[in-house]
């Protein structure tokens, strides 16, 4: 079998969880956790119900050296967690940012989860960026306490179109600079 090693993509250590790179092992927990509809609608990107390949497409592309965002797993597995806990991911913008994005398993709900998996990512900041945003639909306000959590503050009102929902949903966003 053949490990592939994501460039450029350092794994990142907590006392809770390691933030590792994505691998093609990893495809059939975050299949059944993306296609979940209360996952997928909290996010801009994922279709409900999942279209057949669209898991193995998603892991190919963040895995490949020209990627536009690094992608990790939440990997809970050395404090007895998950192998597949949740997915959080920096995409690259001009000007030294990025934007972060994540979801979490609900096994994984309520747990402070998200807020920790941000915060090391914040921390280890592995693009060096300058600044950070996030954004969060504004029907999911959990998802704004985890970035306010993280030192992110609120910029603005904006919208996102929704795949799942079909629609535009109205949005939160922040930024964090670093």
């Amino acid at each position: 079998m053949e490990m592939k090693t994501i460039s450029g993509q350092p794994t990142i250590e907590t006392d809770r969880f390691v933030l590792r790179p994505i691998r093609k092992s990893d495809m059939g927990l975050i299949e059944l956790y993306a296609a979940d509809k209360r996952v997928a609608t909290m996010t801009t990107s994922i279709p409900h119900p999942l279209p057949p390949g669209m898991i193995e497409a998603f892991v190919t592309r963040a895995m490949q050296d020209d990627r536009d965002s690094d992608v990790w797993i939440i990997d809970g597995l050395k404090t007895g967690g998950g192998e597949v806990m949740g997915v959080i991911g920096l995409e690259r913008m001009d000007r030294n940012q990025s934007e972060v994005a994540y979801w979490v398993a609900p096994p994984y709900w309520n747990t402070g989860l998200a807020s920790d998996a941000v915060q090391a990512l914040v921390e280890a900041n592995p693009m060096g960026n300058a600044t950070m945003f996030g954004s969060v639909f504004q029907d999911n306000p959990a998802s704004a306490r985890v970035l306010t959590h993280c030192g992110f503050e609120y910029l603005g009102d904006a919208e996102a179109f929704c795949v799942a929902r079909d629609t535009p949903v109205p949005t939160w966003t922040y930024s964090r600079n670093l």
